[in-house]
Parts: structure tokens; C-alpha cells; sequence
């Protein structure tokens, strides 16, 4: 939304893609977080792959209805489906395992909140290296009017499909991370509404600035 002007209503799919990634591997196989969150990233990232080739030819409202469909028929799917618990979820999700002396269970919150710390500030940094790029310069001109980008030789397509990549990735990771700490996931945890508060934190920060996003973000998670 902010940096290409695409308008996903559609986050909470990827949230899911990669928390039941996390649930399923980690209750089945002997795979650990750490090892299963490149797992989460890739089928996330495979999911917006396939939603953007199929999708982003489509502007504005008409993108942001047929995403909202993909993140309602995504809860749909894990609701009826056996392998992803239906209406009960997944519960008894291991904790990732212990890094050193830092412990990662209910008696110690904390240590997740450092994790997402480090994975806000390595997406800060990715998403700053591409914005004065080249990626970053075609995603604001598209943002600005995509049919002068388009006039200009850019390829819309392919830098609109890479900023939707990018933001599933995104999504899929932060999904495999919570399904880690709360130890129990259901459809009912990634309703519509998770991708709308979402939106209102970038907007209610200021589209396309980082810094902005991250305290809406705080504020409106703290109300």
C-alpha cells in the first residue's frame, strides 16, 4: 500500500499461510522454528506468486475486493480442511528451541518481543536498500500514475508482482513466529478484520513512511 500503491485487503492469508505452516511442520516432523520459518516464507510467498499473476492486471477497488476474497476463501479452506484441525485448530505448538541462554516460553514473554524486534529492523532495512533503487523508484512512479510508468518502459506487472511477493514473505514469517508463541491457532484468529487493522496502521501512520506506520502501529495496538 504504501511504497507501490497497491491496495491488499488480503494480508491475513499470508499471516495464516505461514502460522499454519508452523503449526502443521512443528506437530508432525521434528523440524524447529528456526528451520521451518524459511518453509513458511517460500509458501507464502509461492501463494502471493500465484494471487498477483492472477490479480494485479486489476486496479483499486477491483484489487482490493478479489484480495479480500483470497484472504476470506484462505479462512474458509483451513476451517473445513482435516490436516489443519477445522474449527478446533492446531493446539500443543512447540516454542522455538532455546539460542544460548535465552529461553523461549510463557515464563519468558519477553524474548519473543526481541525477536520481532530484529525482524522489524531487517525488514526496515530491506525495505530501505530497495526504496532508492531501482525497485523503489518504479514502485512510486507506479504509485504516482501507473500508465506513465508503463509509457516510461517500466514493467508494471513484474515490479507490482515483486512488491506483492515481498509483502507476503512479510506476512508469512510474522505468522510463523506467533503460531510459535501463542502455541494454539484457530480460523478464528485470521478473520477479515486482522487485514483492516493492519491497513489502519499504515494508513493511520502515513502511507509509505516507515516511521509513521511503526507508531500507528504502537497506538493503535496499545488501544
Amino acid at each position: 500500500v504504501g511504497k507501490s500503491g497497491l491496495l491488499d485487503l488480503g494480508y491475513v492469508a499470508f499471516f495464516a499461510i505461514g502460522a499454519y505452516t508452523q503449526a502443521i511442520l512443528s506437530t508432525t516432523t521434528s523440524l524447529n522454528m528456526w528451520e521451518i520459518l524459511p518453509i513458511g516464507i517460500g509458501l507464502a510467498m509461492h501463494s502471493g506468486v500465484l494471487l498477483g499473476l492472477l490479480t494485479l492486471r486489476l486496479r483499486g477497488d477491483y484489487l482490493a475486493i478479489v484480495t479480500l476474497g483470497f484472504g476470506e476463501i484462505t479462512r474458509i479452506v483451513v476451517l473445513n480442511s482435516k490436516f489443519t484441525g477445522g474449527t478446533n485448530g492446531i493446539p500443543n505448538i512447540p516454542p522455538p528451541p532455546k539460542i544460548g541462554p535465552i529461553v523461549f516460553d510463557i515464563m519468558n514473554p519477553q524474548n519473543y518481543f526481541y525477536v520481532v524486534i530484529v525482524m522489524i529492523l531487517l525488514t526496515i532495512w530491506m525495505i530501505r536498500r530497495l526504496s532508492v533503487r531501482r525497485a523503489g523508484r518504479t514502485w512510486e512512479a507506479i504509485r504516482q500514475d501507473e500508465d506513465v510508468a508503463a509509457l516510461m518502459g517500466v514493467n508494471t506487472l513484474i515490479y507490482k508482482l515483486w512488491s506483492f511477493v515481498i509483502g507476503a514473505a512479510v506476512g508469512g514469517a510474522a505468522g510463523v513466529l506467533y503460531a510459535s508463541k501463542v502455541m494454539v491457532i484457530s480460523p478464528d484468529m485470521f478473520k477479515f478484520d486482522v487485514s483492516i487493522l493492519i491497513l489502519a496502521c499504515v494508513v493511520f501512520g502515513g502511507i509509505g513512511n516507515i516511521w509513521g506506520v511503526i507508531l500507528g502501529a504502537g497506538i493503535l495496538a496499545y488501544l
